[in-house]
């Protein structure tokens, strides 16, 4: 079973018409709201989707089967018929209720920020790891939306012993699938950690030094790797450009060498599927000798920014 498959209800098709909104919700403002809605956009025009229409709506009081107001929920259902949208990213978390709601609401698509992001990932991650990665953080999200994503849920099959008991529903052979796909990635990925492990030690028995590079998607750790190494790792003015960790060694003053390392941006509210999920890869920054914070100053949440690589870095 494959998450990829783009039959898949949950697949977004790229050149999509779009909206793109958002619910700000009370509490503390750490973010320009202007800034987030923006990031949001960016997340989308990453993956191709066309964003015809965005919106930020001040929300009072959320609401559990909608998120939004009766209202609001009114308007955005207005402008997708409007600009003939086919799909509404919601920049926020949705519930498997609120978003099956939503969807009906407006006669289109819907995914939240999770959702958009591992359609990010699961579009650019280029090694097998990655790719295992990937596909399990979306497993692990899809196995509590079975009920809103999958159309045979109802159904009901019979059998014999290990191929399920009479009576047995759809959807519980759906999310035992999903759990049995699950363990055989964790171990394949159990696999590629120790071998990691192995490398790692190899590197610790050599003199040289590693330094990670780390920060916010789209800070620039890419083009300093590049300038850095001579290397020519992908470097655009995109969220989420780089995802696979990439190593060179550099020559530094007073050192015979270092080895230096490019990792996966982070990005706010990253989905908590994808910090386990690439745990392994999160690994070579946890173990280097020097972790050096890339920040992109000039940015309206800079500050902000600092903070979530922080959290991600402790967690």
């Amino acid at each position: 079973m494959s998450v990829f498959n783009r039959d898949s209800d949950d697949d977004v098709a790229r050149g999509a018409r779009a909206l793109v909104v958002r619910a700000d919700v009370p509490g503390p403002a750490l973010r320009d709201p202007a800034a987030r809605l923006e990031e949001a956009e960016g997340l989308a025009l990453a993956i191709g989707i066309d964003v015809v229409w965005r919106e930020s709506f001040r929300v009072r009081q959320i609401k559990p089967a909608t998120l939004f107001g009766s209202g609001q929920v009114e308007q955005i259902a207005a402008q997708a018929e409007a600009q003939g949208a086919e799909l509404v990213i919601v920049d926020n978390a949705l519930s498997p209720v609120q978003q099956s709601n939503l969807e009906k609401a407006f006669g289109a698509k819907v995914i939240d920020r999770t959702g958009l992001i591992l359609e990010i990932f699961g579009e650019r991650a280029a090694t097998n790891e990655g790719r295992l990665q990937v596909e399990l953080a979306h497993l692990d999200y899809q196995a509590g939306r079975l009920v809103r994503s999958w159309t045979h849920l109802e159904r009901q099959r019979g059998g014999f012993g290990f191929l399920g008991g009479p009576g047995e529903t759809q959807i519980e052979a759906d999310r035992r699938m999903i759990r049995d796909r699950m363990a055989k990635i964790r171990r394949e990925l159990d696999q590629v950690t120790r071998t990691r492990g192995l490398h790692r030690a190899r590197r610790q028995r050599a003199p040289w030094p590693v330094i990670a590079l780390v920060g916010y998607t789209n800070a620039g750790k890419s083009s300093l790797f590049n300038r850095m190494t001579g290397a020519d790792v992908m470097a655009q003015d995109m969220l989420f450009a780089t995802l696979d960790p990439t190593m060179r060694q550099i020559s530094l003053p007073g050192l015979d060498k270092a080895i230096l390392s490019d990792t996966v941006g982070f990005v706010s509210d990253l989905p908590t599927q994808l910090i386990a999920a690439f745990r392994a890869t999160l690994e070579e920054v946890v173990h280097a000798d020097l972790i050096i914070h890339v920040r992109d100053i000039s940015h309206a949440d800079t500050e902000a920014q600092r903070s979530d690589v922080m959290q991600v870095l402790h967690e």
